[in-house]
């Protein structure tokens, strides 16, 4: 795996809401290089227990952070994970995030969402498969 300690280091410096011992027990990611045009968003989601998605893309590099519960999540083209508490998910600025489903029918999931996107384009953006 590549390496996510720029990132965490700028996290920790952005948000008050990290849990940077958490983000450095787990797996870490190289951030690439950033143009000036690039901004990092940071933002908490609550799935409601059997919650799914519909496919869509990022046009980001994200990263999902599991808080609470379980999700399973999928790009095109790879095989869907189930990620529990503690767990990073990666998905590059080409993907199409085929799921991003609650894993439980019982209880909510709690992840944290960290985008390197571009500046004034949206969070998501629908596709078709």
């Amino acid at each position: 795996m590549k390496k996510f300690a720029g990132l965490i280091l700028l996290c920790g410096v952005l948000s008050t809401t990290v849990f940077a011992s958490e983000l450095l027990s787990s797996e870490n990611f190289e951030v690439p290089p950033l143009p000036e045009n690039q901004e990092l968003l940071m933002l908490t989601l609550e799935l409601a227990p059997g919650e799914t998605s519909s496919p869509h893309r990022h046009n980001a590099h994200t990263y999902v952070y599991v808080l609470e519960g379980a999700v399973i999540m999928q790009v095109d083209g790879e095989d869907a994970v189930t990620l529990g508490a503690g767990e990073i998910f990666y998905e590059n600025p080409d993907s199409i995030h085929t799921r991003s489903d609650n894993a439980s029918t019982s209880e909510s999931a709690k992840i944290l969402v960290y985008m390197l996107k571009t500046i004034g384009q949206p969070t998501s953006i629908q596709v078709s498969l």
